[in-house]
């Protein structure tokens, strides 16, 4: 499926690597619950490495096609994990619970 970036304006992905595992945000602009989650997520930044992917590109149709009624939403891990606001104690519960098993395999 090939979709025009009028079809699909703005939509985009963010990918927030942290160790080897993936937190996925998909973003739409203008989006109000968007910007909100990337300033709840801000005192986290310097614990992940942010990647944008449009997702108006023909090869992330998927995620258009899975997420363009719902975003933002996001991924840990490759899993669902939340979607329209930031829930911050699961996030934060994901995060701990990575970074501990991060440190008992040093």
């Amino acid at each position: 499926t090939t979709f025009s970036p009028s079809d699909l304006k703005n939509f985009l992905i963010y990918t927030l690597t942290l160790f080897l595992s993936n937190f996925n945000i998909c973003f739409n602009k203008p989006c109000p619950l968007c910007d909100e989650a990337k300033e709840v997520l801000e005192p986290y930044k310097k614990r992940f490495i942010l990647q944008e992917v449009d997702i108006t590109l023909p090869e992330n149709s998927g995620w258009y096609d899975k997420y363009k009624y719902d975003i933002p939403v996001f991924h840990f891990n490759g899993k669902f994990l939340m979607k329209h606001r930031v829930d911050i104690q699961k996030f934060e519960d994901r995060l701990r619970k990575l970074e501990l098993q991060s440190e008992g395999s040093q």
